[in-house]
């Protein structure tokens, strides 16, 4: 696969930026070409296999700990150059960066991404994506690499929005769901299939002194 070039102004990513502005979140059932989302689920699955993927911790620095009881999900960092799929997906991103930056003026300076894997009966309980001692994540972004997913298999992202409405994303293979980091508590529901994504954070420069 070729990497994979798309324009800041590309309608799709207009879209998303119009989302966030109206109500700080997007979701876009068709965002990954078929192809591509193939060949990521297979790169995540590879790795998954290797024992590359490790168990997530909750919390950041020497506080972090592994905690199954609050998230049971295994992920493993991309970085560029590790694979072609990887690459495209991190050009793409890119893109919507622009795009973010241009119509919403968050200076967001870079993104991290990992792919993640709940094994069946994995969840990961309501939280906020922004530590409280760290301001840099300022929109998340998670792409589902699933294929054939139907409702019955469970994995549903919940999103708890404004005025107490619930808002359920079926982790259908090629769609992406933006919000922004420390506005949109979420949780993640158990499923019974292995459950694969691609999981990031746009940042922005912190507050932290030079």
């Amino acid at each position: 696969m070729r990497a994979m070039q798309i324009s800041s102004d590309h309608p799709l990513l207009l879209r998303i930026v119009d989302d966030l502005a109206e109500r700080g979140w997007s979701q876009q059932n068709i965002f990954l070409p078929l192809g591509l989302t193939q060949e990521l689920a297979a790169e995540c699955r590879k790795r998954a296999a290797e024992g590359e993927l490790a168990p997530a911790a909750v919390g950041r620095g020497p506080t972090s700990e592994i905690r199954e009881g609050i998230r049971g999900d295994k992920i493993q960092w991309i970085e560029p150059g590790q694979a072609l799929a990887c690459d495209s997906y991190l050009q793409l991103m890119d893109s919507l960066r622009e795009a973010m930056n241009r119509g919403l003026y968050l200076g967001l300076e870079d993104f991290e991404s990992h792919f993640a894997m709940y094994p069946p009966g994995a969840f990961y309980l309501k939280h906020v994506d922004r530590f409280r001692d760290d301001d840099r994540r300022m929109v998340s972004a998670v792409v589902y690499l699933n294929d054939g997913w139907l409702p019955a298999h469970g994995g549903q992202l919940r999103m708890y929005l404004k005025d107490g409405v619930e808002h359920d994303v079926v982790p259908t293979g090629g769609c992406l769901v933006v919000f922004l980091s420390g506005e949109v508590p979420h949780e993640v529901l158990p499923a019974t299939r292995d459950r694969l994504s691609l999981t990031g954070w746009f940042r922005r420069r912190g507050n932290e002194p030079f």
